[in-house]
């Protein structure tokens, strides 16, 4: 393992948001490989690249966030492995998303939807379905390219003014700017935001979904905390850094997916419904925007730690063969911060086809196709995803009828 290059990461002085200069050390979870790193076998694992991963919180706006700031370029270059669509449970979730959004908005074949971070057009596609015209935007070629296989159109850029300038001044405002967790993972927060100010027409709508901050620190998900997640948000953040470029917060909605998300919706209109008054007053009532919440963070996830490494070290001293699922990037923290290895893990599940035969970044554990859990069955199945649980056991319901027990990691370790 080495530390990266300067020119690879910077480390911010100031809040993403409000740049105000107190923040308050929440988490720091030491040095971390880059969570979608994935690494090619043999490779000399010395040269592997780890960066600081810290988290702090503005006293300020109440903003969560990474110090750090990885070159994008870095994270999302021509090697990203992550494609939506091998996930049944979020492309469901997005035709849902996709019918209110029709429902509520009347969007139609004169309409423009864009899609922030489009991947490779799962959700997209609900709406080029109905006739309804599309464009996504996305910097990772491979997930880029596979949305314009399905006739997804598809920018293969970063999103930011000079794009948005550009889209607009070709007549193309979007009635729709949609993002589904990519407001956290840009790292110039109001630059983002007012860029999608530029691209939207007048009475347009912007749709955010991201994993919602209250729900992370009340269940300990500190493996939702990785490099390309620069930010963490609240109701009260999120409202405060949109408004500052004249976007309202007019609806927000609590959702399951991945541990508990927010799905937000702004406009230029100030018409709030009375959601955004009830999540704004429970945050304060909860304590949520103070220190005191966030004092004790640190040492449940240490709590987490301890309880999962203690349970695989009891089954591994039992004789018990273990395996994991999902070469997720959520997988790769938690596996590193736990100090989980190929001591302990044989081999990594996933249905994706792009990461078989690579290995986990920080930890040389191998990659392998679904099949591999019945041809060659472990006791125990550590779902790394933890936040796609049901659909992976449903998934792997004939690996669990030939006497297979799954392990949950988050918020406690146990065997299911």
């Amino acid at each position: 393992m080495t530390s990266p290059p300067e020119s690879d990461y910077s480390v911010i002085t100031a809040c993403r948001s409000c740049a105000s200069t107190e923040l308050e050390l929440v988490l720091d979870l030491g040095d971390m490989p880059l969570s979608d790193a994935l690494v090619e076998p043999g490779t000399d694992r010395d040269t592997e690249r780890l960066y600081p991963l810290t988290v702090v919180r503005c006293a300020d706006c109440s903003l969560v966030q990474i110090l750090e700031t990885v070159d994008p370029k870095v994270l999302f270059g021509n090697e990203y492995p992550y494609y939506s669509s091998f996930s049944d449970a979020l492309v469901e979730h997005a035709r849902e998303n996709v019918d209110q959004i029709i429902g509520r908005t009347g969007v139609d074949e004169s309409s423009l939807v864009v899609e922030l971070a489009s991947n490779d057009g799962y959700l997209l596609q609900w709406f080029a379905k109905e006739g309804i015209p599309v464009l996504g935007i996305d910097p990772a070629p491979g997930p880029a390219a596979a949305a314009t296989a399905r006739d997804i159109p598809t920018i293969c850029e970063f999103f930011g003014p000079d794009l948005a300038e550009r889209l607009a001044g070709e007549g193309r405002k979007a009635d729709v700017i949609i993002g589904n967790n990519v407001l956290a993972h840009v790292p110039d927060q109001n630059t983002f935001v007012q860029a999608m100010s530029t691209l939207l027409a007048p009475h347009g709508l912007v749709v955010m979904e991201f994993p919602y901050v209250r729900d992370l620190i009340d269940h300990g998900e500190f493996d939702t905390i990785y490099h390309e997640h620069h930010c963490y948000f609240s109701v009260t953040a999120v409202r405060s850094l949109f408004q500052r470029h004249g976007l309202h917060l007019v609806s927000v909605e609590h959702l399951d997916i991945h541990g508990g998300s927010l799905r937000v919706s702004f406009q230029r209109e100030d018409t709030p419904d009375e959601s955004v008054a009830r999540f704004l007053a429970e945050e304060m009532e909860s304590g949520l925007l103070t220190s005191d919440y966030y004092r004790e963070f640190a040492d449940r996830v240490d709590g987490i730690r301890s309880g999962l490494s203690s349970l695989l070290k009891g089954l591994l001293e039992d004789g018990a063969r273990v395996s994991a699922y999902a070469a997720a990037a959520k997988g790769a923290i938690l596996l590193n911060y736990c100090g989980i290895g190929p001591e302990s893990i044989e081999y990594v599940v996933d249905r994706n086809v792009h990461k078989h035969g690579l290995e986990m970044p920080g930890k040389a554990i191998r990659i392998v196709g679904p099949e591999r859990l019945l041809a060659d069955p472990p006791d125990y199945l550590l779902i790394l995803a933890w936040n796609f649980k049901d659909e992976i056991m449903q998934q792997q319901s004939g690996y669990a009828e030939q006497g297979g027990r799954f392990i949950i990691p988050i918020p406690q370790a146990e065997v299911v």
